[in-house]
């Protein structure tokens, strides 16, 4: 077949190899597409796996490739070489597709192409990518994000979804139904990596308010307010919020919500109170207040959520 679609998978040191698998897997079968293997420099063992990757060449493959696909990498504390944050740049300049699975990300951001516009990682890398990055848009709560010529995706499985996403935009939908049942995979997810998230309340990075985060735990089926919280606190309301905000990140109510959908999916997970009695256990209201909140912060009904993770009991 001619004018294939070049897909080139970049792979660097540490590159991860389930994310690694996924691309290769899902294109280099496809007669639609021509796949490429490229890196740096030459094969090198994968940290932990007891195998070695050999690429099929170097990173002038970028130079011509229709889609440049990232796996994620171990270390995202360590610098891109400056080779490769130059070779994607130039592959942009020219028009081409980038995609990155999980961790890949870092290392558009590092190429500053992700500058002003949205992205996703692995939810466990959301904040850090956040905090090094700050002018990229970091959407944690999406298994990936599509803006058109840049793509990012959330981990393994979210790299399944974003790689049939692709084949969807190219070939349509059929075709990327015919490869998700090849692959026994859904051809859509619903909802969000937010579903997987283990703790929804940020950490905290402070002592003094400690003994009052404890007590807001302890009470979140009370109505509770800024006020009640900054008197409990034996603080003004103004001093109080800005503690607060200094060890969190963020403010009292918004903490307060993210520790109430804690709560309700650990009794959505581990008991068998009934879904319309969570909301109230939790401090999230009647049942409509409950999927609201559920619809917004994870993408899926409080029902569809324990369907899901009530093996985790």
């Amino acid at each position: 077949m001619t004018n294939r679609h070049r897909v080139t998978v970049l792979v660097l040191p540490g590159v991860l190899p389930l994310e690694f698998g996924t691309a290769t897997q899902i294109f280099s079968t496809d007669p639609h597409y021509e796949l490429t293997v490229c890196a740096e420099s030459g094969p090198g063992p994968v940290p932990g796996s007891g195998f070695a990757i050999t690429v099929t060449a170097g990173l002038e493959a970028l130079d011509d490739a229709d889609t440049v696909i990232i796996p994620g990498y171990d270390d995202v504390d360590a610098t891109p070489a400056a080779g490769i944050l130059r070779t994607l740049r130039t592959a942009r300049a020219r028009g081409a597709r980038l995609v990155s699975v999980c961790t890949g990300a870092f290392v558009l951001a590092a190429a500053g192409l992700l500058d002003g516009r949205p992205a996703t990682t692995h939810w466990r890398h959301a904040e850090q990518l956040r905090m090094r990055y700050p002018h990229v848009n970091v959407l944690p709560n999406q298994l990936y994000v599509d803006d058109g010529d840049i793509l990012t995706s959330a981990g393994v499985t979210a790299g399944i979804d974003l790689c049939l996403h692709l084949i969807r935009t190219d070939l349509g939908a059929a075709a990327a139904n015919t490869r998700a049942r090849d692959l026994v995979a859904p051809p859509r997810r619903q909802g969000g990596q937010a579903q997987f998230i283990e703790q929804f309340r940020p950490q905290a990075h402070g002592d003094e308010l400690a003994p009052l985060r404890e007590w807001m735990l302890d009470n979140l089926a009370d109505p509770l307010t800024v006020d009640d919280l900054a008197e409990q606190a034996h603080m003004s309301r103004r001093t109080f919020i800005r503690r607060f905000r200094e060890e969190t990140g963020t403010t009292p109510m918004a903490w307060l919500t993210d520790a109430r959908i804690d709560r309700a999916r650990e009794l959505l997970e581990a008991s068998s109170v009934p879904v319309e009695q969570v909301g109230r256990l939790a401090g999230l209201g009647a049942p409509a207040s409950l999927r609201a909140v559920f619809h917004r912060h994870l993408g899926t009904s409080p029902q569809e959520y324990r369907t899901q993770f009530r093996h985790k009991a």
